[in-house]
């Protein structure tokens, strides 16, 4: 399929939730669940690849509250969207054992969900996610930006930050001028100090934490707050990329999810992350020269050198 064709074929605000694993899984002793949780500032389009290419597995991608075809629903907070995904879950898969994948805000919902209904998870994968919160004046910046939200030009330029294509861009836009402002900055709020959930030891699975090399270091700094939480954790860079790289490099990312989900294992090509790689408040997250998070679309005035 060609980029316009896909384009074309994709709905940002009407893409499927529920992709059953195509024929023949069963019998060949591959069915299992995906559960994948988009960031702040895309719709569960994003998941399209992976989707894709997990097709002898069951894949859910909820609307998250707030985005997509629920664009219009005001935000509730991480615990509630965490209970509605579990809803979904336990609708779908009665038996749980999911293995749920979040990216940054989509992170911390999965954090959530794997802390209050621990019976569902199998397995977590959080990349992106700044788990001990965004520093101040990339939270200033982030307010600012917001009202450029209704803005196409705004969002492909933003795409071309994130290292997304030309039809890539365009859903993106289409999917970002549906976004209110006010949810925007209510997520924001909320996730300003820090998103983890209290009781997140309550959940005994494995868990794998990533942060992209050229996204910004708060993500990999915070490793050690996820740690105190939740110190079966397993933390790993991955070289090359940028925070929505299941888009940017979509092998490589798809690699990563099936040796953890379905082996077990941490690919080879992911790195140790430092015992302390750095401070929140470095100038790159201060000054948004990459997505400090992406709830608050808008740290990303610039394309990130490589």
């Amino acid at each position: 399929m060609s980029g316009d064709q896909r384009n074309e074929a994709l709905d940002p605000n009407g893409y499927a939730q529920v992709h059953p694993a195509s024929s023949g899984s069963a019998a060949s002793g591959s069915e299992q669940t995906l559960v994948l949780l988009h960031g702040g500032s895309v719709g569960n389009w994003v998941w399209e690849p992976q989707v894709r290419a997990f097709a002898r597995a069951t894949v859910l991608t909820p609307h998250l509250p707030s985005f997509g075809a629920r664009s219009d629903e005001d935000w509730a907070g991480l615990q509630s969207a965490a209970d509605d995904v579990a809803a979904l879950i336990a609708e779908e898969v009665p038996s749980g054992g999911v293995h749920l994948v979040g990216m940054s805000v989509g992170g911390l919902i999965a954090a959530h969900v794997a802390a209050r209904h621990p019976e569902l998870v199998q397995s977590l994968l959080l990349s992106g996610t700044p788990a001990s919160g965004v520093p101040a004046l990339a939270r200033n910046l982030n307010r600012w930006q917001l009202k450029l939200a209704g803005s196409p030009w705004y969002w492909r330029f933003q795409a071309g930050a994130y290292g997304m294509v030309d039809d890539e861009k365009e859903l993106f836009a289409r999917h970002g001028v549906t976004l209110k402002e006010h949810n925007l900055r209510a997520i924001t709020e909320e996730l300003a100090a820090g998103g983890l959930p209290e009781d997140l030891n309550n959940y005994t699975g494995s868990a794998l934490a990533l942060a992209g090399a050229l996204e910004p270091k708060l993500v990999a700094s915070s490793f050690p707050a996820l740690q105190a939480k939740l110190p079966q954790v397993a933390t790993r860079l991955v070289p090359g990329v940028h925070h929505q790289w299941n888009i940017e490099t979509p092998l490589l990312f798809n690699a990563v999810l099936r040796q953890w989900a379905f082996e077990g294992r941490i690919h080879s090509k992911l790195t140790e992350a430092p015992a302390r790689a750095g401070k929140s408040s470095s100038l790159g997250a201060k000054f948004g020269k990459r997505p400090a998070t992406d709830p608050a679309p808008g740290t990303e005035t610039q394309k990130p050198e490589d």
